[in-house]
C-alpha cells in the first residue's frame, strides 16, 4: 500500500511539473515585441487552466486546451517600453524590461551568423562593439538544432541580449548594422531574432508542406517518408561505416599518427585541396577527425633553414605536426588561411613528414581553397603541397538522431529553428544564403521564392517585407563566362527572385573579399539592406537600389542598355573613368571583354571585331572584382546577362541521398 502510494505522488508530481505554466523559449526578459500588429502570446498550462496575460493598459483571457495549450492576441501597441509581460494561470510568469518596435526574422547561412567579433571579427571589430551602447536594440541568438518533425518550442531557452559594448561582439554583425541604421531613422525599438546556420542549403528552411506543393520537388518530397527520418538516417550512418571500412580496414598500429616511424603506405590517397565529402569516397556524412600525412624531400641546402608552412584554409580545426613537432594549431576557423612558422632546424635534409589532425564538427571537411595556396616556403623558393595526400579517419563522431547533419534531409532546420518562432509577430526577414546552393543554382529560381512563399504562408502576416543579400564577390572556382559561374548563375535566381511582392536585394559584389567566403565588410551589407527597408517598408525617401538592367537595343554593331535606379546619376569608379566588367557576344556565343561608354541615361557596348553583336554580360564571374558601375547614391549595379543561353547549372536539381 506504501508503495501505491508512493507511485502515486510521484506520478501527481510528474503531472504537476509537466502542467506548469510555460512559455516558447523565444520569450524572455528584455525582448521586443512587434508595433502596430496584433501581438500574439502562447504557451501551455494545465488543461482548461484559466491564462490571463497582462501587458502595457491590456489583459486578455482564456483556457487552456484539453492539450494544455493556449494563445492569446494582444491589440496592437505603439513604439515604448519598457513594459512587463505577466502571464499567469497554472503558475506565474514576468518578463521584464519588454520593448515594442521593430522586430525583423534574421535567417540564413555563415554570413547572417557571422558575430561581430568572436571567430567573425569583421572590418574594425573593437571600435564597433566599443560604439554599440544602443539599449533599444534587442538581439536573440535561437539555438542550432535539427528536427524530423515540425517542433512547437526551440531547443533550449535563449537570451535576449541588449545591445552594449559588452554584448554586441556576438550579435549577427550584418543584422546588427541593419538594426542601427534602422533605429538611428525611425528612433523606435528594434529586435533582431537571429536564426542561422552555416553552411546550410535553402531546402533544409523549407517546409515539407511547401515541397508538396510544388511542382518542381513535389517527387523529391514524396520519397521521403513522413515519420522515417531516424531510420534513413541510421542507414546513412551504417552506410559511412561501410564506405570508412572498405576505405582503410582495421587499424594495424596504435602509433600516434604524427610519428614519422608510422607506416602509412597502406593508407588511401586523397587529393588536396578537396574537402573530403566532394571526393567521392563515401564520406559525404562524415563528420569527425581525419588525419593527413605527406612526405616531402628538402636538400641539403635548404635543411636547417627557418621556412612557412601553407596549408590553404581547413574546416574546421587543425593540428599540424612537422616530424613529429607541433608546428601550428587553429580551432574553429574554417575561413582563416594556414600560415604556421616553422623554426630553423626543424627541416631535415632528405625526407620530412608534415601530418595533420583535421577536426569537423558539421558540414563541410577537410582543406580547401586555391592550390597555390598549399605550399611550403624556404626563402625564395617553393615547394607545392597540394595534390596526392595519404589519409585515415580517426573518428566519427555521432551526434544523434537530434545531430543530424541539417543538410542531410529537407525541413530540418525549418522543423526546428523556424516553425518554433510562428506565430510571433515580425515586421519582416532578411536573409543572406546562396553560397551553398551554387551548384544548383538554376532550381534556386525555385526553391528561393518557395521558401519565401512558405514562411510567408506560415505567419499569415501577409506578404511581409523579405530582404536579402547577393552573393559577394569570391573565387570560389574561377568561373567565368567562358567557362561558366555557379556563382554568377546563383545571383540571376536572386535577381529573378525580385519579381515576388514585396522583396528587395543588397548588391554587394564590391565589397566581397576573392580569398574569404565571408567578407568582413559586414558594415555596409547593413546599410544597404537598411536602405531597402528605410524606403519600401517605411516610406523614407531615398535611393535603395544600384543600377538595374532593364533591356537592351542593338543598332549596328552596338548594343544599347536601359537601366532604372539610376538615381542621382552614374558613378563609374575607375581612375580614369573607363567603364569595366562588361562583355559582348556575337553569333558564335563566345564572348569577349567590351568596351562600354556612357550616352545619357544608357549604356553602349560594343567591342571591334564583333560586327553582330547578340548577347551582353556584365560582373559575369564567381569574383566579379571589375565591375565598376554605381549610381551616384554608392549603390553598385547588379550583375546581369541579356541571353538565355544554357547554363552549367541547369540540370543540377536537389535529390535525397539514401
Amino acid at each position: 500500500m506504501r508503495n501505491i502510494c508512493l507511485l502515486t505522488l510521484v506520478l501527481l508530481c510528474g503531472y504537476s511539473l509537466q502542467a506548469q505554466l510555460k512559455l516558447p523559449g523565444l520569450f524572455g526578459d528584455n525582448m521586443v515585441l512587434q508595433r502596430n500588429q496584433p501581438i500574439a502570446v502562447w504557451g501551455w498550462s494545465k488543461p482548461g487552466a484559466k491564462i490571463t496575460v497582462a501587458f502595457d493598459r491590456q489583459q486578455k483571457m482564456t483556457r487552456a486546451g484539453k492539450d494544455g495549450k493556449w494563445m492569446v492576441h494582444l491589440d496592437r501597441e505603439e513604439a515604448g517600453g519598457p513594459y512587463e509581460l505577466a502571464v499567469s494561470g497554472g503558475g506565474n510568469i514576468i518578463y521584464r524590461n519588454v520593448l515594442v518596435g521593430e522586430v525583423w526574422l534574421c535567417s540564413g547561412q555563415s554570413n547572417m551568423e557571422m558575430p561581430i567579433a568572436g571567430w567573425g571579427k569583421i572590418n574594425r571589430f573593437e571600435q564597433e562593439m566599443a560604439a554599440a551602447s544602443y539599449p533599444q536594440i534587442r538581439h536573440i541568438k535561437i539555438p542550432r538544432a535539427t528536427s524530423t518533425v515540425p517542433r512547437e518550442d526551440i531547443s533550449q531557452t535563449a537570451s535576449w541580449e541588449v545591445c552594449s559594448p559588452q554584448t554586441s561582439g556576438e550579435f549577427s554583425a550584418a543584422a546588427y548594422f541593419f538594426a542601427r541604421e534602422i533605429y538611428n531613422r525611425l528612433h523606435v525599438p528594434v529586435g533582431l531574432i537571429n536564426t542561422s546556420w552555416g553552411g546550410t542549403m535553402i531546402e533544409t528552411w523549407i517546409s515539407r508542406g511547401a515541397f508538396e506543393q510544388s511542382k518542381e520537388f513535389q517527387t523529391m518530397i514524396s520519397g521521403l517518408p513522413v515519420t522515417g527520418l531516424k531510420e534513413l538516417h541510421t542507414k546513412k550512418k551504417e552506410a559511412l561505416k561501410h564506405a570508412i571500412d572498405a576505405l582503410q580496414g582495421p587499424r594495424e598500429s596504435m602509433q600516434p599518427f604524427q610519428e614519422t616511424s608510422l607506416d602509412d603506405s597502406h593508407w588511401p590517397i586523397m587529393n588536396l585541396p578537396g574537402l573530403w565529402e566532394q571526393q567521392g569516397t563515401g564520406l559525404e556524412e562524415l563528420d569527425g577527425v581525419v588525419w593527413f600525412r605527406k612526405t616531402i624531400t628538402i636538400s641539403a641546402e635548404n635543411a636547417g633553414k627557418p621556412a612557412s608552412l601553407f596549408l590553404g584554409k581547413i574546416d574546421d580545426s587543425d593540428d599540424t605536426y612537422l616530424n613529429g613537432v607541433l608546428v601550428g594549431r587553429t580551432s574553429n576557423k574554417y575561413s582563416e588561411q594556414r600560415n604556421y612558422p616553422l623554426a630553423a632546424g626543424l627541416l631535415r635534409p632528405g625526407k620530412n613528414l608534415i601530418a595533420v589532425r583535421v577536426e569537423d564538427t558539421g558540414g563541410g571537411g577537410g582543406f580547401f581553397g586555391d592550390q597555390e595556396d598549399m605550399k611550403l616556403v624556404i626563402g625564395s623558393q617553393q615547394i607545392p603541397l597540394a595534390g596526392a595526400w595519404s589519409f585515415r579517419i580517426d573518428s566519427v563522431y555521432d551526434k544523434g538522431d537530434q545531430g543530424m547533419d541539417p543538410n542531410g534531409f529537407p525541413t530540418l532546420l525549418f522543423n526546428a529553428m523556424i516553425h518554433p518562432l510562428i506565430p510571433f509577430a515580425i515586421r519582416g526577414a532578411i536573409w543572406y544564403q546562396g553560397e551553398s546552393n551554387a551548384g544548383r543554382a538554376y532550381q534556386y529560381r525555385k526553391a528561393f521564392p518557395l521558401m519565401i512563399t512558405d514562411w510567408r504562408k506560415q505567419w499569415a502576416q501577409g506578404d511581409f517585407p523579405f530582404l536579402f543579400v547577393q552573393l559577394a564577390s569570391f573565387n570560389a572556382a574561377g568561373g567565368d563566362s567562358q567557362q561558366g559561374s555557379t556563382w554568377a548563375e546563383l545571383r540571376e535566381a536572386q535577381s529573378m527572385t525580385l519579381s515576388l511582392p514585396g522583396t528587395g536585394m543588397a548588391v554587394t559584389t564590391d565589397i566581397g573579399d576573392p580569398l574569404d567566403i565571408h567578407p568582413k565588410n559586414k558594415q555596409d551589407v547593413g546599410k544597404r539592406l537598411a536602405a531597402i527597408a528605410l524606403s519600401t517598408c517605411y516610406r523614407q525617401e531615398g535611393e535603395y537600389s544600384g543600377p538595374v538592367y532593364e533591356s537592351m537595343e542593338i543598332k549596328g554593331n552596338k548594343v544599347l542598355l536601359t537601366f532604372s535606379h539610376i538615381g542621382k546619376g552614374w558613378e563609374i569608379k575607375d581612375k580614369y573613368g573607363y567603364i569595366r566588367g562588361f562583355e559582348i557576344a556575337g553569333t558564335d556565343h563566345k564572348f569577349h571583354y567590351a568596351k562600354a561608354r556612357l550616352e545619357g541615361t544608357q549604356i553602349i557596348v560594343y567591342q571591334e571585331g564583333i560586327d553582330f553583336p547578340v548577347a551582353v554580360r556584365y560582373g559575369w564571374a564567381d569574383n566579379p572584382t571589375e565591375a565598376n558601375l554605381f549610381n551616384l547614391d554608392g549603390f553598385p549595379a547588379s550583375p546581369f546577362r541579356t541571353d538565355t543561353f544554357p547554363g552549367i547549372t541547369e540540370q543540377e536539381g536537389y535529390h535525397i541521398a539514401q
